[in-house]
């Protein structure tokens, strides 16, 4: 699996494996990645965790699967992903997006099966898999990492695992999978598991649809890198928002009431961090005009209305001011021309 720092080349030849009985092109994605050939024979060779994500984006995208070819010939197609990300963006609580994550892939005839179990102060993320498929190692170890840093993004908070259970045998380095969960790994359990403290189940969500379309254009290196942060004052402003406002914007006096803070400490809490609510303020409006600028059916002058602006010169002008560029010019280069 995946490194902190790099990647063994064992893993890489493990996609490729994969890749092969999806008959992809082997050669050809070697050389989209940029890996050499004969690395392939080092067995102590690593390599880049930016030049994995190209690999296993060459092979999604050669095989039409997001499962890699590791599904014996059962494929997610490139969007299923996107889908279901998008089925538990709007949950309340960290426990019923995982919960809905898990029925959404239970429409799928696959080998592997998830299940969220509450024990006492503990809960449990399971994975059952049909002992007779293929890559299974792989597969199983796949699952939990994804899920554990899924789930850490959607809370803004890092989802600490107490203990990763494994119901196979060890294989490789140990090393590897102590930097990869940060806990105590056990191997040759009844069951493989994750294990962590029930009440993270409880955190709300504080992502939205808009922070959901940044996040899927390259959540595959957003998983990987898990560089998930836990969450300050301007993510549970943002949150606040988002969920409560939509594109309205509530008094200083309101947030200050969310957060049970005088308006005096939130003030000095913002400024601490180099931000004020009047910023946040902005980086949202921004955030949200880009996310509508993507959806071609919506016109630039109703756009600007969305985003509370009664002159579409005035939302152009703050646009340029938050991007450099003007609402058409954006569009036209980064949508190509919609309007």
């Amino acid at each position: 699996m995946i490194h902190r720092k790099n990647i063994a080349v064992r893993q890489v030849v493990r996609v490729l494996q994969g890749a092969a009985r999806s008959g992809a092109d082997i050669p050809s994605l070697l050389s989209t990645a940029g890996i050499p050939r004969s690395l392939l024979d080092d067995p102590d060779a690593r390599i880049e965790r930016e030049v994995f994500i190209r690999l296993m984006l060459a092979v999604m995208q050669q095989t039409e699967d997001e499962f890699l070819g590791f599904g014996q010939g059962r494929k997610s197609k490139p969007g299923t992903f996107s889908m279901m990300a998008h089925a538990v963006i709007n949950c309340s609580s960290l426990e019923k997006a995982v919960l809905r994550g898990l029925k959404f892939y239970e429409l799928f005839d696959l080998d592997v099966r998830c299940t969220l179990v509450r024990d006492g102060e503990m809960a449990e993320l399971r994975v059952t898999a049909n002992p007779r498929l293929d890559f299974r190692e792989v597969i199983i170890e796949s699952l939990v990492f994804l899920s554990l840093r899924f789930m850490s993004w959607l809370a803004g908070k890092a989802v600490e695992p107490e203990r990763v259970d494994l119901d196979f045998e060890r294989g490789g380095k140990e090393d590897d999978y102590r930097s990869l969960f940060n806990c105590p790994v056990e191997y040759e359990q009844d069951i493989s598991r994750l294990v962590f403290r029930r009440d993270y189940l409880d955190l709300p969500l504080v992502q939205n649809e808009i922070s959901l379309s940044k996040f899927l254009k390259d959540s595959l290196a957003q998983l990987l890198e898990g560089n998930i942060h836990n969450v300050g004052l301007p993510a549970q402003i943002r949150a606040i928002i988002s969920k409560e406002y939509g594109n309205n914007f509530p008094d200083f006096s309101e947030i200050c009431e969310k957060l049970n803070m005088t308006p005096q400490t939130l003030r000095r809490r913002l400024k601490e961090g180099n931000t004020s609510y009047q910023e946040i303020k902005d980086t949202i409006r921004k955030d949200a005009s880009i996310y509508y600028l993507s959806k071609p059916e919506l016109s630039i002058d109703e756009i600007a209305l969305l985003m509370g602006f009664s002159e579409a010169s005035s939302f152009h002008r703050a646009f340029k001011k938050w991007t450099g560029k003007t609402p058409s010019v954006y569009r036209r280069e980064y949508f190509g021309d919609l309007a």
